[in-house]
């Protein structure tokens, strides 16, 4: 019997940041409740412990396999991902066991949606610092996913969404330099076809990309720069000759001008954040893309300044959660 509403799993992030208050209060959100069903991967004790301190309502039905939820209960289901050593935390702390936790929380949701029990996960914000003392090799939620299903990490990338604009990524949390070295024609022509892939994955049956190039101007025919030349235009016309849909290279301060586009496609992590954090400051969300599951992010950070304070908005994570249940909606339906 097929199942009336996605099943969303949410990742509460660092259990010493905001990651915990919004990912309630998205959970709890009635829009939310209306549009599928969320499941949160935590520590029951983690979870009680910001609610009472954010002054949230909270009532639990805690569960040990996401299969076995139906969605029937109208408490709040959680996933108990036990993490004692993290449970008592003084809020802001930037620990070990902070960062054990909340990639223990993540690894789970991302295993759920792998077996089927849950149609995506959204994630909350991790704290890096306290992920690298837990000796966890972390650079990003893409990489973090291609490495728990299997999925070569050169085939995943991140794509930002924000007030209806969507924009790909192809390098992402590394220096320039080392980014315009590693802009290579494969490099560009996977993106693109990773781009295409999950616009199609979430219900766009045509999608039209726009893709930029990396120099001013898109290089102005060479003048100011030849990558576009050499790397970019061929792996545009390769993607082209392959059936997709796409343009460019366009100078990337009046790409996003373009109308009729699904998807932006950059170069370096600036070129697409600061339009992305520029146009929805608040609600921006990165979506995963090249692997098997449907995952998302808040594009902000762990917050350890409010933490616990019951001041944090949730907007992202809302925002990425109905994003998701949507995008599947549409996908059935396709």
């Amino acid at each position: 019997m097929p199942r009336e509403k996605t099943k969303i799993a949410i990742a509460t992030g660092d259990p010493a940041g905001i990651g915990p208050e919004i990912s309630l209060k998205a959970a709890l959100d009635p829009a939310v409740r209306a549009a599928c069903h969320p499941i949160v991967m935590s520590d029951p004790v983690v979870l009680d412990r910001h609610a009472r301190a954010c002054g949230i309502d909270l009532d639990m039905r805690v569960i040990d396999y996401a299969g076995d939820d139906d969605g029937a209960d109208n408490r709040l289901t959680v996933l108990d991902c036990k993490q004692p050593t993290a449970a008592t935390l003084p809020f802001g702390a930037v620990t070990p066991e902070a960062g054990q936790a909340s990639i223990a929380f993540c690894r789970m949701a991302v295993k759920a949606a792998v077996a089927g029990q849950v149609d995506a996960v959204v994630a909350a914000p991790q704290n890096e610092t306290s992920i690298a003392q837990a000796g966890i090799k972390f650079d990003g939620h893409p990489s973090f996913v291609a490495r728990e299903t299997g999925t070569p990490e050169d085939d995943v990338y991140m794509m930002l969404s924000c007030g209806g604009m969507r924009i790909a990524h192809a390098t992402l949390h590394q220096s320039v330099r080392s980014a315009i070295d590693s802009i290579t024609r494969d490099k560009v022509t996977r993106v693109i076809r990773a781009t295409e892939a999950a616009l199609r994955a979430i219900g766009i049956s045509s999608p039209r990309l726009a893709v930029s190039g990396i120099n001013p101007h898109a290089g102005e025919g060479g003048l100011f720069g030849k990558e576009e030349i050499e790397f970019i235009t061929p792996a545009i016309e390769a993607a082209a000759m392959l059936g997709i849909n796409v343009s460019g290279p366009f100078g990337a301060d009046t790409m996003f001008q373009k109308h009729d586009i699904d998807a932006f496609i950059v170069m370096l992590h600036d070129q697409g954040h600061i339009a992305a954090k520029l146009l929805a400051p608040h609600a921006t969300i990165a979506l995963t893309i090249g692997t098997p599951i449907l995952f998302s992010s808040v594009a902000h950070g762990s917050a350890h300044d409010i933490a616990g304070r019951g001041v944090a908005n949730p907007q992202a994570m809302i925002e990425a959660i109905m994003q998701l249940s949507k995008a599947k909606q549409q996908a059935r339906a396709a």
